[in-house]
């Protein structure tokens, strides 16, 4: 079984969360990033093989700080091999009514730090092996996203982004994966006026997601598996009591 040393960004709630209790699961080291741990599964923060980092990502001097503690501790085990971007942000809404801050937070937080933290850890990756997972969204691949514009068009970078990326560094070794899930049952949906339908064929779980992701580390050495797309049987939403 392979050994890996995985960075996951988003770990303190929501696919994250699970992702990384998945993942810590198997006695991989999982180093999580996130915001706030205080709601955070006491299981997965008392697991001795995850390793809980508080930092906003969008602060520059955090991430710089927090990325020199992973790299330090790391480093003992052979460095990380593994680089899982899950954070993302959403705000819907007609988009002249999305302000100039949420749509920048957006574009952070889902495309300009994935870009930024899979450029610190490709040259490593392409030298010694690693995977890249993009956690993404269906709406990366739909025709058009009213009232979610934004949001889709950051999905929709990330997902390009990680098809180029494969395509430069799989001569070098590097696996580079798009999973795309529809309507999750997470916090994402807390800044929209809609939320999952309780129907449980209407709506996916955070540990499908997850289990997707150890799907892509499971593979042979050898086998990528590019991108996967997530649907619940049902298409669809519910809309918020006013």
């Amino acid at each position: 079984m392979p050994e890996y040393r995985i960075l996951l960004t988003g770990a303190s709630s929501g696919i994250g969360m699970k992702t990384a209790s998945l993942l810590a699961g198997r006695d991989w080291e999982v180093w999580g990033i996130g915001r706030d741990f205080s709601k955070t599964d006491r299981a997965l923060l008392e697991n001795p093989h995850f390793h809980s980092i508080s930092c906003d990502l969008l602060v520059r001097e955090e991430m710089n700080a927090a990325l020199g503690l992973v790299r330090g501790m790391a480093a003992k085990e052979g460095g990380i091999n593994v680089l899982i971007n899950n954070a993302g942000a959403a705000w819907y809404g007609l988009h002249e009514e999305v302000s100039p801050e949420r749509i920048s937070a957006m574009v952070r937080t889902n495309l300009e730090i994935p870009m930024i933290l899979t450029g610190l850890f490709l040259r490593d990756f392409k030298r010694d092996g690693g995977t890249i997972i993009n956690i993404a969204s269906v709406t990366g691949e739909e025709y058009a996203n009213p009232h979610g514009a934004a949001y889709g068009a950051t999905k929709a970078g990330l997902l390009s982004f990680g098809r180029s990326v494969f395509e430069e560094a799989r001569k070098c070794g590097v696996r580079v994966t798009t999973v795309m899930p529809d309507m999750t049952d997470t916090g994402l949906y807390r800044n929209a006026d809609f939320e999952c339908d309780p129907e449980t064929l209407a709506h996916l779980q955070p540990e499908t997601v997850a289990e997707a992701v150890l799907y892509v580390l499971d593979q042979p050495e050898g086998v990528v598996v590019p991108e996967i797309m997530l649907r619940p049987q049902l298409r669809r939403i519910r809309r918020k009591r006013q």
